[in-house]
């Protein structure tokens, strides 16, 4: 059997660089966009027609994307979306209209057509039977404020052709190593920016970059076709360039052991389906969080108001404050202002500042995500400012803060984690999952699995899954490793809302020690199904 690492698979400089200070100011050519003149007309217009609340933002999102195969390009697109929103509270109920043309006259006839759309709601309510009006949590009114998200270089600002050669170098490193057939490189960019007012005061212009490297390399068998991949691990970030030479990742060491990974995993054996204790590194452990913690802790699913599509929560409102979630060494926190975390903000898009609160304490569920609307209507004090659209053409809608669960100060490393495992599995990296839409039962899998003898690693397995329910999994948990291996993780796709929106979050987490958990073997399954 290869060799395997003795130490955790995500690369050191992942959980200890420094993070420099960022070195931008919001774009000029955004800021020369007739922003103010544009949200004064439009709010003023609204409140002119009676309007209890009127926001106005204006939004230009700048989306790139590059792809190779096998170091060459395949393809790539640059796209840019401009574009204005405002949104009321008229008569009780909501009203939004978007536009495009720049002119004080067409944004005023723009909060028109917001309060007759929130009119027409007020009537389908009414013939309804009624229901319930729309009221929103306080906020004070925050002035001229200016937030730019932890930067230093935009990469639509790198040359075309040296955003190329980078990409293509970290390709041919991976497609000269031995065994590996295939090599596909995606590098997805966003520069977004957004300018928001509204009628208590607030005037928020903001400017936030973000940067998701992927490299996964393919080994095929020539004799029996058989083939698998392993991905890099390196996690979407609020950063920019930077972030792909070397601040951050160290991408060297990363790629020159991808190909001896693979091939370790190409001969590994397949898992003997059974329980045991696993140790889940934070390449893979932010996903189970995103989908087992983030969901079922927003307020709307919880209370029923995406059960149409996005699904509802096993963690209903009832169960605030007493619903065992985990074991007590569970600390989880909803948190806007994490640096380089892709949920990161200064404001959201109802004007509400970034906050960091606690969602489960010491096991307990202690919180939720709120927007305005749902912490009013739970008398919840003020929204803890999760409201975020991905388009001027989209409404708001609550969407996930950066949802991490905390490190035990000077807790154990990830090799004293395994090294109190007789028996067990070593999970690396994310990849498949499946949950139900109330985020209760659940399965994932990884990018590579060590089997764990006598608290040392002892080879790759293949063909593994662990499967649990959101409750028992999370209070089998034993032990949480230390600030040393804490990792922010996440994703550019979270989807949720009709029309559907995505919104890129982040999840931080340490290695963490979970007891007597049931791992399926997927090969088998798959030949059952």
């Amino acid at each position: 059997m290869p060799s395997t690492p003795s130490t955790p698979s995500t690369p050191p400089s992942a959980r200890t660089s420094p993070t420099p200070a960022p070195r931008h100011t919001i774009d000029e050519t955004f800021l020369a966009l007739p922003l103010r003149p544009l949200a004064d007309a439009a709010l003023a217009r609204a409140a002119a027609l009676g309007a209890e609340h009127a926001d106005f933002r204006f939004e230009r999102i700048r989306s790139g994307n590059w792809r190779l195969r096998d170091a060459r390009p395949e393809g790539s697109a640059d796209t840019t979306e401009t574009g204005y929103a405002v949104r009321v509270v008229h008569g009780g109920a909501w009203g939004f209209a978007s536009g495009v043309e720049t002119t004080p006259d067409a944004a005023a006839r723009t909060a028109e057509r917001a309060v007759a759309m929130a009119g027409l709601s007020a009537e389908v309510i009414a013939a309804a039977g009624g229901g319930e009006r729309v009221e929103l949590a306080p906020e004070p009114g925050h002035g001229d404020r200016t937030w730019v998200s932890s930067y230093l270089v935009n990469p639509f600002e790198v040359p075309e052709a040296e955003r190329m050669a980078l990409l293509a170098d970290y390709s041919g490193r991976l497609l000269s190593g031995e065994g590996v057939s295939h090599v596909d490189t995606t590098l997805w960019a966003v520069q977004e920016n957004k300018f928001y007012a509204d009628t208590a005061g607030t005037v928020t212009t903001q400017q936030r970059v973000r940067v998701a490297p992927e490299l996964t390399a393919v080994a095929v068998d020539p004799d029996s076709g058989r083939f698998d991949t392993m991905r890099t691990l390196a996690p979407p970030a609020g950063r920019g360039w930077e972030y792909l030479t070397g601040t951050g990742w160290d991408w060297d060491d990363e790629l020159a052991r991808i190909p001896g990974l693979l091939a370790g995993k190409m001969a590994a054996p397949s898992v003997e389906p059974g329980r045991y204790d696993l140790v889940v590194d934070p390449s893979n452990l932010w996903l189970t969080i995103h989908e087992s913690v983030g969901h079922a802790t927003e307020l709307d699913r919880a209370l029923g108001y995406e059960a149409a599509f996005a699904g509802t929560s096993f963690a209903t409102f009832d169960k605030l404050g007493t619903l065992r979630y985990g074991s007590p060494v569970m600390q989880v926190t909803g948190d806007r202002t994490a640096e380089h975390g892709l949920a990161t903000i200064g404001w959201d898009d109802e004007g509400v500042q970034a906050q960091s609160w606690d969602l489960v304490r010491d096991g307990i569920l202690v919180g939720y995500q709120t927007d305005r609307r749902m912490a009013r209507l739970k008398d919840l004090g003020r929204s803890n400012g999760c409201a975020f659209a991905d388009s001027p053409a989209h409404v708001p809608v609550q969407r996930m803060a950066n949802v991490s669960l905390r490190p035990a100060p000077g807790g154990p490393s990830t090799e004293e984690l395994i090294s109190g495992v007789e028996r067990g599995i070593y999970v690396v990296g994310d990849n498949s999952w499946s949950i139900d839409q109330q985020r209760y039962n659940f399965q994932f899998t990884g990018q590579r699995f060590y089997l764990i003898e006598h608290g040392r690693l002892a080879g790759q397995l293949r063909d593994v899954a662990y499967q649990a329910t959101t409750t028992d999994f999370w209070n089998a948990m034993e032990a949480v490793g230390g600030e040393q291996t804490y990792v922010l993780g996440g994703s550019f796709l979270c989807g949720k809302a009709q029309p559907g929106q995505t919104a890129a979050v982040s999840h931080g987490c340490p290695s963490a020690l979970f007891r007597d958990i049931s791992i399926l073997n997927t090969e088998q399954e798959a030949a059952r199904a």
